[in-house]
């Protein structure tokens, strides 16, 4: 629980990111400044001319847009222990994706700053408490059903990398600087191994019912698709529903679109009617999270740099209009201009939704989910 005045606390937690909502554009050239003075500290950002930029049209000359497989021969020498290369602090740990791009599964370094970041997901359950002051919620636990943060190593030069998901990472590090304890602890789930298979998972459903099931879980965070199969667990394995023994106020769920159309009926099914607030993490980042009732996330514009790329070319992300899509390019303090895979499609502002990956059938899927759902765009 947060000491003294919760409610001052969590309005104070919260100014950064609402001030950065009012005024994107200078929101965002702030965060350009200081991931610049980042970068100079590293190999990429002096050959990439990082002194020499002194504009949004300077940055974009310097720096081409980027994918992964630019970064790859880059982040193999980082983790075989060139660290200077791209990043300017060691690594606290590496994330590896679960394969969305090409089936292949990409490493991602993880760092203090990047962490302390990434804290930005708690604002949609903040924005929830200080909406209805339901500061009851901090007196709960988050129930954890995050993924390992260690699965496996990968020799890398000389070196052996340990490597794991960014969610169990995240909750690893940052747990003690949440207001919500999170149940079960990160450790335990890492001591359960990193397997992959039916029954490693359904050995950590079983470790989260064990130590949550007398306790009040008041918040679920994680991933959508995850949340939903260890309901359907409980059923199986307890016969009962998440409903049937926690009263959730609220869930935080990520990694999927449609958390708020073709999700929020199963989860309301399975944990009753609980708030549902959609987080757009990656393994890259925490790039935003949903603030109220409308039905899409809102960009940390403080924290990261947005471009797009759209039909009409590359545009800064609080540049777009309703309606208007494109492919995301983040910049974060270990990539610059990183085309991250993934199609946004951006409403009123500041609102905006995934949408799916950088395929050429992703828009016609999402027309389909918002017409066998009944949303029709609608936030």
């Amino acid at each position: 629980m947060f000491a003294g005045d919760p409610e001052a606390t969590v309005a104070a937690l919260l100014e950064g990111w609402h001030k950065a909502l009012e005024a994107p554009q200078e929101a965002q050239e702030t965060v350009l400044k200081g991931l610049l003075e980042g970068w100079a500290q590293t190999d990429y950002g002096r050959q990439h001319g990082t002194g020499e930029v002194k504009s949004l049209d300077d940055f974009r000359r310097a720096f081409p847009i980027t994918t992964y497989e630019d970064y790859k021969p880059l982040m193999e020498r980082v983790m075989a222990g060139e660290t200077g290369l791209l990043l300017y602090e060691d690594p606290v740990g590496w994330a590896i994706t679960r394969g969305t791009t090409s089936g292949e599964s990409k490493f991602i370094p993880m760092t203090a700053t990047d962490l302390r970041m990434r804290l930005s997901a708690g604002r949609a359950m903040m924005e929830y408490v200080a909406a209805t002051r339901r500061f009851d919620l901090f007196a709960g636990v988050n129930l954890n059903l995050n993924f390992p943060s260690v699965v496996g190593k990968i020799k890398a030069g000389e070196r052996e990398v340990e490597y794991g998901y960014s969610s169990g990472i995240y909750t690893k590090f940052v747990s003690a600087f949440t207001p919500v304890r999170s149940v079960p602890a990160q450790e335990e789930i890492d001591a359960l191994g990193g397997g992959k298979t039916l029954r490693d998972w359904e050995a950590r459903f079983e470790l989260a019912y064990q130590k949550c099931k007398d306790l009040n879980v008041t918040l679920v965070g994680g991933v959508a698709p995850t949340a939903v199969l260890f309901a359907r667990y409980l059923r199986r394995a307890h016969r009962t529903y998440p409903k049937d023994i926690w009263k959730t106020q609220i869930m935080t769920l990520g990694s999927v679109p449609g958390i708020n159309t073709r999700y929020q009926p199963t989860l309301h099914a399975l944990y009753g009617p609980a708030a549902i607030r959609e987080i757009y993490g990656t393994t890259e980042g925490i790039f935003g999270q949903q603030r109220d009732e409308h039905r899409a996330w809102v960009p940390n514009y403080d924290q990261y740099f947005f471009e797009v790329r759209t039909p009409s070319g590359v545009k800064m992300m609080h540049e777009m209009t309703r309606g208007e899509m494109g492919s995301l390019i983040v910049s974060t303090p270990e990539l610059a201009r990183y085309e991250i895979g993934d199609v946004i499609l951006a409403f009123q502002p500041p609102y905006f939704r995934c949408i799916g990956r950088k395929r050429w059938w992703t828009p016609l899927r999402y027309a389909w989910d918002e017409f066998m759902t009944l949303n029709f765009g609608r936030l």
